[in-house]
């Protein structure tokens, strides 16, 4: 009896075995072929065409080959066809199958999106479009806060952050942005010194200038201070980029791998150095010191304020770790952002000359060598119509990603399964001659003398700060610190492109020069 009962438990774990191997196998199968195969029967019905779905990989690996050969040398001349450098594969597809047409990501297919009127179609139905969190260690341990919530936490996090960007908040972080500017043009005046001219590869200073105005606007200290959290910002950039180079496998994070360990040690060594500047604050507060005019002062003003009028509810508000994520994203998106857009202006004003002097004369008119004042600034007429223009042909980000969450959607006349992602290719919009003429191409900064809503034929045409609800928070705060520093550059110095430069821009998160921008610049 015990033998049968024995030989009946070893049948059962065996039975039990097989069901697990076979629901696994049609699992994987589900994820490898058939629903990609499905899905792509699907879109083809809909009217929308790609290649022929290749197991596993899709087009990744044709995707990642031609990137790297064409990143490997720079432009022959100074073209500002950025897609043929940073997305050339996307860009070769919707030349070879139309504007509706998809790629592989693996085994999903994303689906481009490039009318005007069906791009705001999708920055505004956020419940269902909503971020892809294709590899969650992106959203874990580099961007962490707003940016990557959804829902009901995402318009809480929204409405105690929006205060903190408000018109009259940016005022009182101007002196921090100015000082952090300054410091940076008399570092410049002192490697010129007695010479009428030097070459500075002016990008490394344009990223210190940009952590050192997050650190002064957002937590009150200095670059030094916060050097550590942007070095590991940095290097942690580099793991996640080169892990980005593979299709994604899920729980491939949790595997103990040297990139994987290394990367969270540097999400610890963060979560310190913040915990550390958050707990600092939180003692000032206890002994009664007001809250400071800078970011974390504001956001934690903001906060309490909310916890203050929903009474004891629990869920208002921003737990400790929420407002360390959010520090973790100022650091992060406040940093890649402004000093992305700063380097471009320089290039192109070099490469431009003449706008170069135009922008000169208005800030002289409007400051003589005065320091500069927000009203001033915020009135920049022709230095905002440059930083558009470099906004619309320099994007920081190339695209926007979105994917379809919980039921199928409609975007104008396709219908889209729950699961497909959706591409918004910012660099091929913002440059695509149908919508902004014959010049499309071209460096022409008159397009934004009517403003933003008159430089093409549909709004919907330019979002380098993205569109509608989760538009970017920071957008305004990235404009003054940009006309803030360029005005304090063309106060002091003229420059021009060095013959070393070599046109090469490339995506790390963001768009930037490859190379370097080194420029000769000349005291004023």
């Amino acid at each position: 009896m015990e033998i049968a009962s024995s030989s009946s438990s070893i049948s059962i774990g065996i039975a039990i075995i097989v069901v697990g191997i076979v629901s696994l196998a049609w699992r994987l199968g589900n994820w490898l072929w058939f629903r990609p195969k499905k899905l792509e029967r699907y879109l083809r019905e809909e009217g929308v065409y790609g290649n022929p779905y290749k197991f596993f990989y899709g087009d990744w690996k044709e995707h990642t080959t031609l990137m790297k050969q064409l990143q490997s040398k720079p432009f022959h001349d100074f073209s500002h066809d950025v897609a043929s450098r940073v997305a050339p594969f996307l860009r070769n597809l919707i030349r070879s199958y139309g504007k509706n047409s998809f790629m592989w990501i693996g085994p999903i297919p994303r689906v481009n999106i490039m009318d005007p009127e069906h791009i705001k179609e999708v920055f505004m139905k956020i419940h269902v479009m909503q971020k892809v969190k294709t590899n969650p260690l992106f959203n874990k341990l580099l961007a962490p806060g707003l940016v990557s919530h959804e829902g009901d936490k995402w318009a809480k996090h929204r409405k105690i952050i929006n205060p903190a960007f408000h018109q009259d908040k940016l005022k009182l972080m101007l002196p921090q942005i100015y000082e952090s500017c300054n410091m940076m043009i008399e570092n410049w005046n002192k490697l010129i010194s007695k010479k009428e001219s030097c070459e500075i590869d002016v990008w490394p200073y344009l990223q210190n200038l940009s952590c050192d105005v997050i650190s002064r606007s957002a937590f009150g200290s200095n670059y030094e201070e916060g050097k550590l959290i942007f070095d590991l910002l940095k290097e942690l950039v580099q793991l996640l980029m080169q892990m980005a180079q593979s299709v994604y496998i899920p729980g491939w994070r949790f595997l103990p791998t040297k990139s994987n360990k290394r990367m969270k040690e540097i999400d610890r060594e963060i979560k310190a150095s913040l915990g550390n500047i958050i707990k600092k604050r939180e003692k000032a507060m206890k002994r009664g010191e007001g809250m400071k005019d800078d970011l974390l002062g504001l956001l934690m003003e903001s906060n309490l304020k909310e916890i203050e009028e929903k009474g004891s509810d629990k869920n208002m508000g921003l737990s400790i770790n929420d407002v360390m994520d959010e520090c973790r994203l100022f650091y992060f998106a406040g940093q890649e952002t402004t000093s992305s857009l700063l380097v471009w202006t320089m290039i192109l004003l070099s490469k431009y000359p003449n706008w170069q002097r135009t922008a000169r004369d208005e800030i002289l008119q409007a400051f003589g060598k005065a320091k500069p004042d927000f009203e001033g600034l915020s009135h920049l007429k022709q230095v905002s119509m440059i930083l558009y223009e470099v906004l619309r042909l320099y994007p920081a980000a190339s695209m926007v990603i979105r994917t379809v969450v919980g039921k199928e959607i409609r975007i104008g006349n396709m219908v889209l399964p729950e699961g497909v992602q959706v591409c918004l290719p910012i660099i091929l919009i913002h440059q695509d001659g149908e919508i902004w003429g014959d010049d499309a191409s071209e460096f022409k900064p008159e397009r934004f003398s009517g403003g933003i809503s008159k430089a093409a034929k549909h709004q919907g045409a330019y979002f380098p700060f993205a569109l509608g609800p989760r538009i970017c928070v920071g957008q305004n705060f990235a404009l003054i610190e940009a006309k803030m520093a360029l005005t304090l550059i063309l106060q002091n110095f003229t420059f021009h492109l060095s013959p070393s430069y070599s046109h090469a821009p490339h995506t790390l998160l963001t768009l930037r020069p490859q190379h370097g921008a080194p420029l000769i610049l000349h005291k004023l």
